[in-house]
């Protein structure tokens, strides 16, 4: 089978059932004509390993935090559930936990170069101590946060009753004019310091009660505050594309167009560069790295991309600097096919690795890609995801559209892969043997609502399987109820549940979310 979990079965009756996708929740609704913020468009999405954690990254340098609320806790003990005669949903729901300003605009001054406070993307660490860790980068600096429940403080005991003071107009301090000042025989001035209030009249009979201080106490509710614990900066000229989490959970990688340093969480002032495809004369560069990621369990094993379609992936106990493969991945070009949109539209903008670790999901423009690492003359499966785009893109060049960098993920048992389209859309693909599973849906609370159905073809057997499977071609230039697409309403970045069939997507500021 095709998957990321090599121990998951395959029934014998077939391909797997098509999952049928269902609206969950949405956060950040866009009402009908309202204006977006450019500083509120989602930049990255992140679920962390359990999935009980969620996080989106904006242009605003911002980071909301979300935490899954459907757990057992929340339908009672045990024995109620043992009472109802009915199955309860238990696909995940979230709710808003906190949100915190990640990065700020900067402005580098030697280079007379503008800093972005975009959120480029969020990698979840290992919790600790009931704390949760995340790293989140722009361009230029990656920074490590750790988001922890703190008790509230609270001060009380006040030596004013708030309550009869507010009624009688706010407390204020009473200032002493010059010419209110009394004037004594020996030429000084019987002046009151600053601040004192006259209020002789006010005063009790029986004298002013004793002063109390007011007390901070500890209450019991709690509060989730973000600190940032270390800032990871200045070690990219060029622009931070991918940041990727060790197995080992110590240490993380950072890739820009040209480098990909080495970095340990507890240090932030010095990193390793392993890779560097740098040539000593610029113009001599025909590609840069796009995407790069560690293998989920070997903790010396990076895969990165190329501009020019290629996938690489390297050891890092060869050599310190990595500037040789291991492996290399790349499809052949089919003779004849090459045009000026060639090498562009072969440039991939994602690539993630299967849980089992033993294939790699790729997205370029076009398509996704699905590779075994035991096998580099070619994709094991190549799944069309806007193949109507092909005669458009002379248009997507004038409109900078071409350039477009859409995400990829696959499910936690390595089934299924989901990517981004135009309209808002992305693409649900079937990755088992004999699928032809290729659903079209639409970030809207009604996701089939303009769904392209993909004719289905008769399974094969493994014997008549040939070595590349292309699935999900959809040649029409206009969805199932045939409007044209809206090629500015791009879904780029998306992520599946780790542990379920949930899918988070990000349509311009609103998130939206979906299970099967």
């Amino acid at each position: 089978m095709i998957g990321g979990d090599e121990g998951a079965p395959v029934t014998s009756a077939g391909a797997p059932q098509a999952l049928e996708w269902n609206f969950s929740q949405v956060f950040g609704e866009r009402a009908a004509g309202e204006d977006v913020q450019e500083v509120d468009i989602i930049s990255a999405i992140e679920f962390d390993r359990t999935g009980d954690h969620l996080a989106t990254g904006d242009r605003g340098g911002r980071v909301v935090l979300f935490e899954r609320n459907d757990t057992k806790d929340h339908y009672g003990h045990r024995r109620d559930l043992e009472r109802t005669d009915y199955l309860i949903s238990r696909h995940p729901e979230f709710r808003y936990r906190t949100e915190f300003q990640s990065h700020e605009p900067e402005f580098d001054y030697l280079k007379s170069l503008e800093i972005e406070e975009k959120i480029n993307k969020i990698r979840w660490c290992h919790t600790a101590n009931g704390a949760l860790f995340l790293l989140s980068t722009n361009d230029k600096t990656i920074k490590f946060w750790k988001v922890q429940e703190k008790k509230v403080k609270k001060v009380c005991d006040f030596n004013v009753d708030l309550s009869r003071a507010m009624g009688n107009g706010p407390v204020v301090c009473s200032r002493i004019s010059a010419s209110s000042k009394q004037c004594m025989e020996n030429g000084g001035c019987n002046e009151r310091p600053f601040g004192y209030s006259s209020i002789d009249a006010s005063l009790p009979s029986g004298g002013v009660a004793p002063l109390r201080l007011p007390v901070v106490v500890t209450s019991h509710e709690t509060s989730p505050v973000a600190k940032c614990r270390r800032i990871y900066a200045h070690a990219h000229d060029y622009h931070i594309n991918s940041i990727s989490n060790n197995s080992d959970g110590e240490t993380f990688i950072s890739a820009d167009d040209l480098r990909i340093n080495l970095w340990n969480l507890e240090i932030s002032n010095q990193s390793f560069n392993i890779v560097d495809v740098k040539p000593a004369n610029m113009e001599d560069l025909t590609e840069v790295i796009t995407s790069a990621e560690f293998h989920p369990t070997h903790c010396n094993t990076i895969a990165y991309s190329s501009s020019r379609g290629s996938i690489r992936l390297i050891d890092m106990r060869q050599s310190a600097l990595c500037d040789t493969h291991s492996k290399l991945f790349e499809e052949q070009e089919v003779p004849g096919s090459r045009s000026f949109f060639t090498e562009i539209i072969a440039s991939i903008s994602d690539i993630k690795f299967a849980k089992g670790g033993r294939y790699i999901l790729s997205r370029d423009y076009m398509t996704l890609k699905l590779w075994d690492i035991n096998m580099d003359r070619g994709p094991v499966a190549t799944y069309q995801v806007h193949e109507y785009l092909r005669p458009k893109l002379c248009d997507l060049y004038e409109n900078d559209s071409i350039f477009d960098k859409f995400e990829c993920c696959l499910s936690g048992d390595g089934l299924h892969a989901a990517t981004g389209s135009y309209s808002n859309q992305f693409r649900v693909f079937g990755c088992s043997e004999g699928s032809t599973e290729a659903t079209t849906l639409e970030a809207s609370k009604n996701p089939t609502r303009r769904q392209v159905q993909t004719p289905t073809r008769p399974s094969r057997t493994q014997g008549t399987l040939p070595r590349v499977l292309r699935r999900g071609a959809d040649t029409s230039g206009a969805d199932a109820n045939g409007s044209s697409f809206d090629f500015a309403a791009k879904l780029l970045h998306l992520a599946w549940h780790p542990t379920e069939n949930s899918v988070a997507c990000a349509a311009s500021n609103s998130l939206y979310m979906y299970y099967a």
